[in-house]
């Protein structure tokens, strides 16, 4: 049965997600709901935002993790912060249900709800994906991402040339949007990096392979500037496989065919599996009663108002980001939708906290969302990037730079722009970190082998041999009659 814990009975913006949209409609309303005697409660199931577009460089660590997620407690701090799921909103009784860490279910009301949920990775029914394949939505895959190359690279030292060294030192990512080409690039920054630490690899022995369905790659740059990012990878030894797909990865062997008549293509194996092949509205909306549109994405209007499937708002519900369908006034997004990446996000989440304000407390008007895309900028390892900003296209030294100095600006608070400029100049003086950090999936083992008692030896051959002598010699020794 469901009931409600000790918070706060004053009328209540819900936020539900702490990525982009919801920590910065609650930065950007917390005081003022407050002051109006109301408040803001943002309901996530992890304690900290994350900021995407660092995962490939905390992957080849460049920036130390922690430092690219804003913990909700610290800079939310007249928010009312809730560790937990919603799994279900009654909009007609301003009611969401809440499933927290602990597994305690509970109602609670509500004046307006955002609906900030994001997305997850889209993923295939491919033979063996689930099984040896990680994404690289969240910060935990990032690090395990980075610890698994570096573990395959020290295990693929000691053994000797042939199939099982191969596919050790085989690294493959699926997908050539942004999210793919950055992380294959940075981590083969690094990996390269690694090998050159140890006298019994040579670079050489590494391979890199990227996989992509289409004919091309990174579709938000222009097709000279993609070609080139082709050319740049091969340069550097990496694979790119265009009009190729993921048939089959079970135990390892990856079997590649052929786009689009899906005839074989390549067959091998490789330990290390990324896959970034897009992503998807976040399914939980689907419980929400909320409209949704053939994406599964919650249906809004160019207020950032959620709407039903007649086009009219449905009051006191707003949403924003990627689990959105919101129109771009611009023209420029794909299917006239805008497209789901931080850029929009993070300008939705500021204008959605004007107009909720606009509209509850008479401060400003409620206006449509328009943003003309300032261009787009990739980071392909140390010095090496794609740009085009406003316009300019930008390759090398200077795209990585764009690419930074974007990305660190865009960083939320400037407690959390500190401490990853801070990680840039420390690699840039002491040189890249290529500490792999063990047993993070078993982080007790070590302890528990040092606390079970260790097994009685078994008796020595020679302690058995003196035993039964002593035996023999105290039998010939006892009396007749005892015998």
């Amino acid at each position: 049965m469901a009931y409600t814990p000790a918070l706060s009975d004053r009328p209540r913006v819900l936020v539900v997600g702490g990525g982009y949209v919801g920590l910065y409609v609650a930065l950007k309303l917390q005081k003022k709901v407050r002051e109006h005697g109301g408040i803001v409660t943002l309901v996530d199931p992890l304690p900290y935002m994350t900021y995407q577009p660092f995962l490939p460089e905390v992957a080849a660590g460049s920036i130390e993790s922690r430092h690219a997620v804003v913990s909700h407690r610290m800079h939310l701090k007249q928010t009312e912060v809730i560790t937990g799921r919603v799994t279900s909103i009654d909009h007609a009784n301003k009611t969401a249900t809440i499933d927290s860490e602990d597994g305690v279910t509970f109602e609670l009301p509500y004046r307006d709800v955002v609906i900030a949920a994001g997305a997850v990775t889209r993923t295939f029914p491919i033979p063996g994906l689930a099984e040896q394949g990680i994404g690289l939505k969240t910060i935990e895959e990032a690090l395990e991402l980075r610890n698994t190359v570096l573990e395959r690279i020290e295990a693929g030292s000691i053994l000797p040339d042939g199939p099982e060294k191969k596919r050790a030192l085989t690294f493959v990512g699926v997908g050539g949007g942004f999210a793919g080409i950055e992380a294959m690039t940075e981590i083969e920054d690094m990996a390269r990096h690694a090998a050159e630490q140890n006298p019994r690899l040579k670079r050489s022995d590494l391979r890199f392979v990227l996989v992509e369905a289409m004919g091309r790659i990174m579709p938000e740059v222009t097709e000279h500037q993609a070609e080139w990012v082709v050319e740049h990878m091969r340069s550097r030894g990496i694979e790119v496989l265009l009009n190729t797909s993921l048939a089959s990865a079970v135990d390892g062997k990856l079997d590649l065919i052929n786009m689009p008549d899906k005839t074989p293509a390549q067959s091998f194996e490789a330990d290390t599996l990324l896959w970034t092949a897009g992503v998807q509205a976040n399914p939980v909306v689907r419980s929400f009663g909320f409209a949704l549109d053939e994406r599964g994405r919650v249906k809004a209007n160019a207020e950032l108002r959620v709407i039903d499937d007649n086009g009219q708002p449905v009051e006191g519900a707003w949403t924003a980001g990627d689990v959105a369908a919101v129109p771009d006034l611009t023209g420029g997004g794909v299917g006239g939708f805008c497209v789901p990446n931080a850029q929009h996000a993070v300008r939705q989440a500021k204008h959605l906290a004007k107009n909720i304000y606009a509209e509850r407390w008479g401060v400003g008007q409620v206006t449509e969302y328009k943003h003309e895309n300032l261009g787009a900028v990739a980071g392909f390892g140390i010095n090496k990037g794609v740009a085009k900003v406003m316009g300019i296209k930008l390759k090398g030294t200077l795209a990585w730079l764009a690419h930074r100095g974007y990305h660190g600006f865009a960083m939320p608070t400037w407690e959390r722009k500190i401490r990853v400029i801070a990680d840039w100049f420390l690699n840039a003086v002491l040189g890249r970190d290529t500490t792999e950090i063990s047993d993070l999936e078993t982080p007790y083992r070590a302890f528990r082998t040092a606390a079970t008692p260790a097994k009685k030896p078994a008796a020595k051959v020679e302690d058995a041999r003196e035993g039964q002598k002593a035996e023999d010699k105290a039998g010939a020794q006892a009396p007749a009659d005892s015998r």
